[in-house]
C-alpha cells in the first residue's frame, strides 16, 4: 500500500489528483489490475468526473453549498456537520482499472479529492493489485 499527502487550500474544493496517481503507476511494475483510492478523512471524498472543463467543478461545490450550507442549525459541536453530508455524498473511495500500465479513464475524466473542511493537509491511501 501506498500513501500520497495532498494538501488543501480552502475550506472547499475539488482537487485533481489524476497526475499524482499516474506517477505512482509509473513507479510500480503493474501493468494490469486495479488501483483503489480511499481517504480515511470524514470530511473528504473521492470522486471520478469531467476534468476539462473546470466549470463542472465549479457547479459541483456551489450547489452542494445550496443543497447543504455551511450553518444550516447542525447540532454537530464542530460546526463542520455541512462537511461530513458533503463527504458522505462523494463517497470514500474510487477504483480505476489499470490496463497496460495506465488507468483507464474516459476521455473526460479526471479523479478528484473533494476537500469540505479544509485547508488541510489530507493523506489518501492507494492500493494496486493485479
Amino acid at each position: 500500500m501506498h500513501s500520497i499527502q495532498i494538501t488543501t487550500g480552502t475550506r472547499e474544493a475539488m482537487i485533481d489528483i489524476t497526475a499524482r496517481l499516474e506517477e505512482l503507476l509509473q513507479s510500480r511494475e503493474t501493468t494490469s489490475g486495479l488501483m483503489t483510492v480511499y481517504t480515511p478523512h470524514t470530511t473528504t471524498g473521492l470522486t471520478i468526473n469531467e476534468g476539462a472543463d473546470p466549470d463542472v467543478c465549479r457547479d459541483i461545490l456551489a450547489h452542494l453549498r445550496t443543497m447543504i450550507p455551511q450553518h444550516a442549525g447542525f447540532r454537530h459541536a464542530e460546526g463542520n456537520s455541512d462537511a461530513h453530508i458533503k463527504a458522505t455524498l462523494f463517497g470514500s473511495s474510487v477504483q480505476i482499472i489499470v490496463h497496460e500500465g495506465r488507468l483507464m479513464l474516459g476521455t473526460w475524466q479526471r479523479i478528484f479529492l473533494g476537500e469540505f473542511d479544509g485547508p488541510r493537509t489530507r493523506t489518501l491511501w492507494v492500493r494496486i493489485t493485479g
